[in-house]
């Protein structure tokens, strides 16, 4: 992760970006409350975030510098861990900005200072695209209010807007212990605890908007060589608007979220790719038969609808996970059509 190349800048109001035709304004919008998720207690095991401490004891020797290692350079609770995110998003922010010559603002519903930003017409009057990533642990109560559902559904009216909803993974739901514990040894990070339920507020916008999907489990995808995650099955059939031109793969991740279809109605929403899974260790989910995993899908605009819907996880937006050629295809797709 690099330094910026220019001077940072906080706690100021978002300077909105004029439409420009042809050059998308993508906007972020982080569903958490950085302060409910910062004061977690680190004696609690489950539904929170690790501390830099715990990152650098399991990723080590790689955080051992002193910009990460050094309490009085970098935060070593879970606030530290949170401020990774931030780093790791960076060269997708920087990505985009070289695409479509705007900016990419990030914007938390709950920020460091306390200030709350509803997803409303302050992020959306200047935004094309809107990535959602939906990384609140559902114990913190992040609820989509019905003026934010109304506004996303206002949102989506506009010509040629695209909406991207990143609910994160759902480790741990069952009761049972033991089932956690199998959960656990499947995707095999010592960072993720038994139980991690993430997305409330994802979840929320998409019963609100109707969109017929549930984050379900942490499933370790298949590698061909260390780190180097399997191709996905692609749906190119049914990739008409060309999504994944040019996109063989993601990044790894040792968890990542099945994006489970709720309808039987067709044409509503389309999978079109999959995900093969490592089937090393035993999971409930390839335990019933199945071999992948959804991973990325498309509502096509219908009806008074007239933007799209994707689903595809933050972690793919990330550069602690790693990329190439393909996943720069997969950026530059989404915020170019």
């Amino acid at each position: 992760m690099s330094e910026s190349t220019t001077a940072r800048t906080y706690n100021q109001n978002h300077v909105s970006r004029p439409h420009t035709p042809g050059r998308r304004r993508v906007s972020i919008y982080v569903s958490w409350s950085y302060p409910a998720e910062a004061g977690r207690n680190p004696a609690e095991l489950d539904n929170r975030f690790s501390t830099m401490t715990e990152v650098r004891r399991v990723a080590w020797p790689a955080y051992e510098e002193p910009r990460w290692s050094d309490p009085l350079q970098f935060q070593q609770g879970i606030a530290g861990a949170l401020e990774l995110f931030f780093w790791a998003w960076v060269p997708f922010q920087s990505f985009v900005e070289e695409t479509t010559g705007h900016t990419v603002p990030v914007y938390q519903r709950i920020d460091q200072a306390g200030f709350r930003t509803l997803l409303d017409d302050r992020v959306l009057a200047d935004t094309d695209t809107l990535f959602v990533f939906g990384l609140d642990h559902m114990i913190t109560g992040q609820d989509a209010e019905p003026e934010e559902i109304d506004a996303l559904q206002q949102f989506l009216q506009r010509e040629g807007t695209c909406l991207v909803l990143g609910p994160h993974h759902d480790v741990g739901a069952s009761d049972d212990l033991a089932v956690r514990d199998i959960e656990h040894h499947h995707h095999g990070d010592p960072l993720v605890p038994r139980q991690q339920r993430f997305a409330r507020y994802v979840r929320g916008l998409m019963q609100g908007l109707r969109v017929p999907v549930e984050n379900r489990y942490g499933l370790r995808p298949a590698v061909q060589e260390p780190n180097k995650i399997a191709p996905l099955s692609v749906a190119r059939d049914l990739d008409t608007k060309g999504w994944l031109e040019g996109v063989t793969t993601f990044n790894f991740h040792q968890h990542l979220p099945h994006y489970a279809v709720t309808t039987d109605e067709p044409d509503v929403i389309r999978v079109l790719a999959r995900q093969p899974i490592d089937t090393s260790k035993p999971h409930p989910f390839t335990e019933a038969g199945n071999t992948e995993f959804n991973m990325f899908l498309w509502m096509p605009p219908n009806g008074d609808r007239a933007g799209d819907v994707l689903l595809a996880d933050s972690t793919i937006f990330s550069s602690l996970f790693g990329g190439d050629e393909s996943l720069r295809n997969f950026w530059r797709n989404l915020v170019s059509k």
